[in-house]
């Protein structure tokens, strides 16, 4: 607490008074974390489309995982490594609900024809084992590429991953072209982003 008291220009004494503990005040920032998270998924409702909702949701997931990587690394501690017990049940609630949001746009995908009949919390896992993994090495400096660069791998490795999970008739859907499209669609947003 006295480090973080230092870091933010007060004395100790003044944060006990907003925050009880140093478990309250961990307490909060994973909650925002997770509140933040929250504000990127959702806005993929606004797709008109399984298909595109399904797209848009990745898309949000790589840019708060760029725009926010510290809060992105705090949503991935376990809360024994942080020094807590267990999250507060506010906090489970919304981690709980970002996974189903997940699940749910998988099991739409399916649905739709999108991607091959399965288990959708099996699939929706897969997919974040594959984002999570690429983010991970990436933030640790592990792939030693720009930003821009990392948005085009991650969209490429994303893409070989949906020739595996994706319905026969979706991938015959898409040839090489579309492929090509979506990955210069990236590098022309990430061109956007580094400016």
């Amino acid at each position: 607490m006295r480090k973080l008291a230092r870091s933010l220009g007060v004395t100790a004494p003044a944060l006990y008074r907003h925050y009880e503990s140093r478990e309250k005040v961990l307490h909060e920032v994973v909650g925002e974390a997770y509140r933040t998270f929250a504000q990127y998924l959702y806005g993929a409702l606004e797709g008109q489309s399984p298909e595109e909702r399904f797209s848009m949701t990745g898309r949000a997931y790589l840019r708060y995982a760029l725009e926010h990587p510290q809060y992105y690394e705090v949503l991935h501690i376990s809360p024994a490594l942080a020094g807590l017990e267990e999250l507060p049940e506010e906090v489970s609630a919304q981690a709980c609900a970002a996974g189903q949001f997940l699940v749910d746009r998988v099991r739409e995908a399916i649905d739709a024809g999108i991607l091959k009949q399965g288990d959708a919390e099996a699939v929706a896992k897969t997919i974040w084992a594959h984002s999570h993994g690429l983010v991970s090495i990436y933030h640790r400096g592990l792939l030693r590429m720009t930003e821009a660069e990392f948005r085009r791998f991650f969209l490429e490795s994303s893409w070989q991953l949906m020739w595996g999970i994706g319905s026969d008739e979706f991938v015959r859907s898409r040839d090489l072209e579309a492929k090509e499209a979506a990955l210069r669609e990236v590098g022309i947003e990430a061109g956007v982003a580094g400016e």
